[in-house]
């Protein structure tokens, strides 16, 4: 149990804290083959993820899947993989640091922030006991997908609630859904493709590629798919671009069946054979880089498109660890923590005063 809850050792008058999770989905290890493994199993075997049944889906998993995707993949995450590690882990690390020194000048009220990965470390309940340990009675949950999904969005309630369910001193819960269409995110996409053009001149066609989700999700309800089109129409907008300057597509399609459209891949070979040379590709659903993009799309879809007759493929990097992306989420966890704030720090003046009258009291 964390010591601030041990009756002789929690001090009563303390000053709230809020305690702030990130969360984002995860990556190996290491590029190991068995690391790759670990970390898909516990990714396909999610049912926010995959929706089959149980029966059906897990013998396929663990039968088929496992065995040879892994190989695949790990291929794959060599390619992208840093002095550094895991590209996902350290921009989200990175991230959380310059978040944290962002919210150090804005915020006075005590704030502990952490960050957890869905299905690798940290894990959701090694975060949240760390929070819980730093005396953390108000908790607000910021999943690092802007735009809300079952299978990402969810799976971060599922956990969370997972964790606080054994949980015998709860803390008061908020969590943020979504912020696909929040100014600031859209400003902030918005600079960061004005600046690779600045640096690597304009292309004739922007791509907006977000992660693909299965159609029978949408169909089922999963607002994802409106989501998506809302955070590109606005970016469109702000860039100033006409429709036939701009489309929307989905990628990372995996398995047999239908997903959402059109695919990222085929459009990109559509564009090079209808003749469009120059293209710039951006994924404003991917908070930081990843193997989707560093490598689906920075490296597997250029190819395509130059062998389909394009000519210069440009990728503007997720926002990442950028000052404009620590500013979006210090503005979001601003807004979600009123109330809090005030609260806090009304009891911070509180216990000033308090410790002024005993020193008082005391000459």
């Amino acid at each position: 149990m964390a010591r601030y809850l041990s009756s002789p050792e929690f001090q009563h008058d303390a000053p709230e804290r809020i305690g702030v999770l990130l969360v984002n989905s995860g990556t190996p290890d290491s590029p190991r083959t068995r690391d790759v493994r670990r970390f898909l199993r516990a990714l396909l075997a999610d049912p926010r993820v995959v929706e089959l049944p149980r029966a059906l889906w897990l013998p396929l998993l663990h039968g088929a899947i496992l065995p040879l995707r892994p190989l695949v993949s790990a291929r794959k995450y060599r390619r992208i993989w840093t002095t550094a590690g895991s590209p996902l882990l350290a921009s989200s690390e990175k991230l959380r640091a310059r978040l944290a020194d962002e919210l150090a000048q804005r915020v006075i009220a005590p704030i502990s922030l952490e960050l957890a990965m869905l299905y690798a470390r940290p894990s959701v309940p090694e975060a949240l006991e760390r929070l819980r340990g730093t005396g953390a009675t108000r908790l607000l949950v910021v999943p690092l997908f802007p735009q809300y999904c079952g299978t990402t969005t969810g799976a971060v309630y599922d956990q969370v609630t997972a964790e606080l369910a054994g949980w015998r001193w709860l803390p008061e819960l908020r969590f943020v859904a979504e912020y696909h269409d929040h100014p600031g995110y859209i400003e902030a996409l918005r600079n960061a493709v004005l600046d690779h053009w600045s640096l690597h001149g304009r292309t004739q066609h922007l791509l907006l590629s977000f992660h693909g989700i299965p159609a029978a999700y949408f169909r089922r309800g999963d607002p994802y798919h409106c989501k998506a089109r809302k955070t590109a129409r606005l970016l469109a907008d702000e860039l100033g671009l006409s429709e036939d300057e701009w489309t929307l597509s989905f990628q990372s399609k995996f398995g047999p069946g239908r997903w959402l459209g059109p695919g990222t891949r085929q459009v990109l070979e559509d564009l090079a054979r209808r003749g469009t040379r120059s293209v710039t590709v951006t994924c404003p659903g991917f908070a930081v880089d990843c193997l989707e993009t560093l490598h689906e799309i920075d490296v597997e879809y250029r190819e395509r498109f130059l062998a389909a007759g394009g000519e210069r493929f440009q990728y503007v990097p997720a926002l990442n660890a950028s000052p404009d992306h620590a500013r979006v989420f210090g503005d979001l966890i601003a807004t979600h923590c009123q109330g809090w704030t005030s609260a806090a720090l009304g009891q911070l003046a509180l216990n000033g005063a308090r410790s002024s009258s005993r020193a008082a009291r005391g000459h």
